[in-house]
């Protein structure tokens, strides 16, 4: 992986982001599951200034597809989605409790 890494870095530099001990876990998710060339080939293709990002990209999804080979980053994705409609619905139950407690507290103390 060492010597894959420093012929690509030798031959393009747009892998030199990847210069860590957690660059080199990165790199070798990215080069696993896209492969080497590929990510640089894409790299190249994006703006000096935007390749950062895009960096960070390839990383989390090659991260997520080296854990779910099937559905990489979606997983973490629809699991963010559940926990949203989760609280949307826990909001609106707690809502639901307070305006019910409250109307039956107010229809208490009018009626007596």
């Amino acid at each position: 992986m060492q010597v894959l890494k420093k012929k690509v870095c030798e031959r393009m530099c747009v892998c030199a982001v990847f210069d860590s001990e957690q660059g080199t876990a990165h790199f070798a998710a990215v080069h696993k599951v896209f492969g080497a060339s590929n990510a640089s080939k894409l790299l190249l293709r994006i703006p000096a200034h935007r390749r950062l990002d895009a960096v960070v990209t390839l990383c989390y999804e090659a991260l997520s597809r080296v854990r779910d080979p099937v559905y990489g980053c979606v997983s973490h994705i629809f699991s963010l989605q559940q926990q949203v409609i989760h609280f949307f619905l826990l909001s609106h139950l707690n809502y639901y409790i307070i305006f019910h407690f409250l109307f039956h507290f107010l229809d208490f103390f009018m009626h007596n």
